[in-house]
């Protein structure tokens, strides 16, 4: 199974300064050393404020990817190639979801009740 996208600009965010709220409502924010496709992040430098309002720094911390609550990632990220949008070969439709779908592949392998009613259209 491949990784998703918002996986990938996590991993894209590594030695950047991110922010992170944890389940508890703790805010880590720091550089991201490393991130796991858990999202399992290892950060260092970092400044922790508490849900009460108690501001405390830490030098490295590890937080478990399922007691994230969010992640702020760098403004510069937005730009990172996997939001590049990947053109369609030869101007062909791009294949989507649901029953037209399934009817234009059809009648592109020349199958199927799509067929005679696009033959029906067309005199």
């Amino acid at each position: 199974m491949s990784i998703g996208i918002p996986i990938k600009v996590l991993h894209e965010a590594e030695g950047h300064i991110i922010t992170c709220e944890t389940n508890t409502g703790d805010v880590y924010r720091g550089k991201l050393l490393e991130a796991e496709d858990n999202m399992n992040c290892q950060m260092a430098s970092i400044t922790v404020t508490t849900r009460d309002g108690r501001v405390s720094q830490l030098e490295n911390v590890f937080i478990r990817g399922s007691k994230i609550r969010f992640l702020i990632l760098p403004d510069m990220l937005k730009n990172a190639p996997m939001f590049k949008k990947v053109g369609v070969k030869g101007g062909q439709q791009q294949a989507g979801r649901g029953k037209s779908a399934i009817l234009r592949a059809q009648v592109a392998r020349g199958r199927g009740r799509a067929r005679a009613m696009i033959t029906r259209r067309g005199r």
